[in-house]
């Protein structure tokens, strides 16, 4: 199963591509399934053709679904009142209070990644196009997962605090008993559960092979500033860019003055980006006569988009290091851990201890690294850019080491 994800600027014309992929992906006989989880909801506009929340065969090979929270609520909710049914009247919490419990702050992520893994876990398709929208909300949504994971691992052993609280038989549901006690089993099972399914997905979706990201924008004034952050903010949370789309690109041929300057400001634009981002493939793409609206003209303008290329399969390499998980080696005086994480200086990068994790915020964008077991037992001495890498060297502490 492959995954792609599209993602860009608001109005750089990313619902376009993720269906224009995914139509070409089917013609050439990948069973297909484009997904938008993007609120706008513009894939049913951009396919001429009404798209739900149940997936709707558009044409051989090709399904279409759009992610409705509302739906998606209605339909598992029952689900989970039946586990608490024979829980919640003893607390005498009226239902209605707890149907508002998915409306909490990452319930709508929650739902979201729900409704992805589905369509990842149906053996219906070979590949999963997901229009994601701006880059900022599906970056939200792809960072869900390892940020639940760090929440449930502060409630369970080893590392929780509060893992005797709720571990059934012993702390506060030893000490209470009865109908206190009766909660403690299903809710340490259903964090244990939820732990589990978060780093699953998370391995989903690093998975190099099995999920990458395509990058939509347009060849304008600020473009490349605006990719280079984007791509900052998606290694450092560790996915993967396979595909660069510049839209609307002005050909100069037949051009008047005014179309010939924007023609060649197009063409100075492309560049700068094919630089910046290389040896990552650029797709330009030329502004069309007409917006492509409905499944002959996405057609072919995914067609014109990549050619010879697979749309379904992996187009290429991030820059060096980008999107890569985090690597450890030994060094003359202790361990280092590095990871690509491109377009950035040191005076954008701040650096923190929180227990057993690396705090890293690059600007507007923060990570919980989870730190393995050696260097849970060293301090941190140092961090630098290398190369476009970070490099955070460590030394044992000699309060936590066996000594011989």
């Amino acid at each position: 199963m492959r995954c792609v994800l599209f993602t860009g600027k608001g109005g750089a014309g990313t619902t376009t591509v993720a269906a224009a992929t995914a139509i070409l992906a089917a013609q050439r006989g990948h069973r297909t399934l484009v997904l938008s989880v993007d609120p706008a909801a513009g894939l049913s506009g951009a396919l001429d053709h009404p798209v739900g929340a149940d997936p709707t065969d558009l044409e051989p090979g090709l399904t279409g679904q759009q992610v409705d929270l509302r739906r998606a609520v209605g339909t598992r909710w029952p689900a989970v009142r039946e586990v608490l049914a024979d829980t919640w009247p003893s607390f005498d919490v009226d239902p209605v209070e707890l149907e508002e419990l998915a409306f909490l702050p990452g319930a709508i992520e929650t739902l979201t990644l729900l409704e992805l893994r589905d369509g990842l876990a149906s053996a219906d398709h070979d590949v999963v196009i997901v229009d994601g929208g701006p880059v900022a909300g599906l970056l939200r949504l792809l960072a869900f997962p390892e940020t639940l994971s760090w929440y449930c691992r502060r409630l369970l052993p080893p590392d929780g605090a509060f893992a005797r609280w709720l571990r059934p038989g012993f702390g506060w549901a030893g000490a209470f008993g009865g109908r206190w006690g009766n909660l403690a089993a299903p809710a340490y099972d259903t964090v244990s559960r939820v732990h589990r399914a978060a780093v699953d997905l998370r391995a989903i979706l690093t998975d190099h092979a099995a999920t990458s990201i395509r990058l939509v924008l347009t060849p304008e004034s600020g473009a490349l500033a605006t990719a280079r952050s984007s791509l900052t903010a998606l290694s450092l949370h560790g996915f993967t860019l396979d595909g660069v789309v510049v839209n609307r690109i002005f050909s100069p041929a037949g051009a008047d003055a005014w179309r010939a300057g924007w023609a060649a400001a197009h063409r100075e634009a492309l560049a700068e980006i094919t630089g910046a981002f290389a040896p990552t493939p650029i797709l330009p793409v030329s502004y069309r006569a007409g917006e492509p609206v409905g499944l002959e003209e996405l057609a072919a303008f995914g067609a014109a988009t990549y050619g010879e290329l697979d749309p379904a399969g992996v187009l290429g390499a991030s820059p060096t290091g980008a999107g890569e998980q985090p690597r450890v080696e030994r060094t003359d005086d202790g361990y280092a851990l590095s990871f690509g994480l491109p377009f950035v200086d040191g005076s954008q990068i701040d650096l923190a201890r929180l227990g057993d994790d690396l705090i890293i915020t690059v600007g507007a964008f923060r990570r919980a690294v989870p730190l393995p077991a050696a260097l849970r037992r060293c301090d941190v001495s140092a961090a630098r850019l290398r190369d476009d890498r970070l490099v955070v060297s460590f030394v044992p502490d000699p309060d936590q080491w066996v000594r011989a």
